[in-house]
């Protein structure tokens, strides 16, 4: 391999070319080979770390409530248009993620592309996917804690198992829901960060285990209540829009509406490519990992979404463990039982997955200075991030004990989207840019038909922003809004792209 000095160019910049400066993919490979982090993940391990951040919450909790509110039965095509969106973003991650194998995942392949200014924002939009997804399965997970200790005929206090506060959108505001916090929701958070603590072979091993375990539980769902499956349950397949004017609740616009939020579903594989310097060959088994994970569980939320309509009224859904609804409404206790627990498993996976990413992604800002250098602390023993590992599992902690699982699952839903747009954009950039940069995987399509796939991701995407209740968009750009004031005032001046530093100096192409 060449030395990394040889990958660096020194170049004079002004701060406005600092803002849109970007990294050669040359240095940043250089990075990934000389990180600290522990190889340890083969792609089979991948595969599980992308099902284990995807399903989750999305099936288990949001599912009921898109049928419910939004689609009804149609919430089968809400889950075919986000799969849809997610297949194209994974193709875009893929090509990407076998170009630049380094942590990071959107920050790192935006800071490639689009430079520093844009990298940092995308890393602070990354946030809200990993923490504030994380927190809302950890509300979900609470729901699910307490469902499953009422089939054993344990009844636990619920104002210490739910947020105090709920989100009222009519009125756009919190209101205080009589309850005290979510212990639950906060134990777990804080025994998976000490598990991811502990190292990545600790992390893999409880992963695939978890993994496992809920993949069993879903196909045994699937097979036990498709036979209950009745054709009234489904008519009118897309029930008529709502008589109040609001154009989410129902008909084609509800459809759209709850594909915006069981998008939610779909968040998971990308945080595969925030594994990359853990995987022992991350150019090959990132991308298998990207798509094999995603595909298993798209199929698997298609079938789960059509039994579940299709076996019980939708009108019955708007509940926190609606699984658990349609088992016991069909008649099979014994499996209420059953995909309580498996939900169970399949809600800690998830939060598993997205502490580790957020952590990375903290890790690999920390890295190129745009946050304070211990984040990039690696512990010496574990060979894992452990402050970033901690502060994630205790801001985790913090908002799924004391929020909302609706309010922070649609702000996931929008952040990640963002994100997804910026990884498009990202693909098209560097095919005209670095035509010449090996790829191990590339987006089929020869004579420019291959553009088409990423700007029918970044367009798809859009429609799914503008799908989402106002107040969530408002909010994530408000969220946004307070990187912006962040950056000038810590990581514009501590950004490694200084000339103070030229052996961890990024090259940068010639446009710049």
């Amino acid at each position: 391999m060449e030395d990394k000095a040889d990958v660096v160019e020194v170049v004079q910049l002004t701060w406005k070319q600092r803002l849109f400066a970007t990294k050669s993919v040359e240095y940043m490979a250089s990075q990934g080979e000389d990180s600290e982090l522990k190889r340890d993940l083969n792609f089979w391990d991948l595969t599980f770390v992308g099902i284990g951040g995807i399903i989750g919450t999305g099936i288990f909790v949001l599912s009921g409530i898109a049928a419910a509110k939004f689609a009804g039965p149609a919430v089968v095509v809400s889950f075919i248009i986000a799969g849809i969106a997610s297949a194209f973003a994974a193709l875009s991650y893929s090509e990407l993620a076998s170009m630049i194998p380094i942590a990071g995942s959107a920050y790192t392949y935006s800071y490639a592309t689009m430079g520093e200014l844009v990298a940092w924002i995308i890393g602070w939009d990354l946030m809200i996917e990993y923490l504030f997804g994380a927190a809302a399965v950890a509300v979900g997970w609470s729901g699910y804690f307490v469902e499953f200790f009422k089939k054993v005929n344990v009844n636990m206090d619920e104002r210490w198992t739910n947020p105090p506060v709920v989100w009222n959108e009519d009125h756009q505001a919190f209101v205080l829901s009589g309850d005290y916090v979510n212990l639950p929701g906060i134990a777990i958070v804080l025994f998976l960060t000490f598990i991811l603590v502990m190292g990545i072979r600790e992390s893999k091993l409880v992963n695939n285990v978890i993994v496992g375990i809920k993949l069993f539980i879903v196909v045994l769902f699937i097979l036990a209540v498709c036979k209950f499956v009745k054709s009234e349950n489904l008519t009118p397949f897309v029930p008529p829009s709502s008589p109040n004017g609001d154009w989410h609740n129902f008909g084609v616009g509800g459809v759209f509406a709850a594909a915006q939020q069981v998008f939610f579903a779909y968040i998971g594989f990308d945080a595969v490519t925030t594994a990359a310097q853990e995987a022992r060959n991350p150019q090959r088994d990132l991308p298998i990992g990207i798509i094999l994970s995603l595909g298993i569980c798209t199929i698997l939320y298609i079938l789960t979404s059509l039994v579940m309509t299709g076996s019980t009224p939708y009108t019955r859904l708007d509940v926190p463990a609606p699984i658990s609804v349609v088992t016991e409404y069909v008649g099979l206790p014994w499996l209420t039982v059953i995909v309580t627990l498996g939900a169970l498993f399949g809600l800690t996976s998830v939060m598993l997955i997205s502490l580790l990413g957020q952590s990375r992604i903290f890790y690999s800002m920390a890295f190129d200075g745009l946050l304070p250098p211990i984040f990039a602390r690696v512990h010496p023993r574990f060979k894992t991030p452990y402050v970033p590992t901690i502060l994630s599992g205790v801001i985790t902690a913090l908002l799924g004990g004391f929020l909302p699982v609706d309010l922070l699952g649609n702000m996931t839903s929008v952040g990640t989207l963002l994100a997804f747009i910026l990884v498009h954009i990202g693909v098209i950039i560097l095919r005209f840019t670095r035509p010449d940069a090996e790829r191990k995987f590339k987006i089929p399509g020869s004579h420019g038909t291959w553009m088409i796939q990423p700007i029918l991701g970044a367009i798809v995407c859009i429609i799914l922003i503008v799908s989402s209740p106002t107040s969530t968009i408002y909010r994530v750009f408000l969220w946004m809004g307070i990187g912006l004031i962040i950056y000038p005032l810590y990581g514009f001046r501590k950004s490694k792209l200084n000339l103070g530093e030229p052996a961890e100096k990024p090259a940068f192409s010639e446009a710049h």
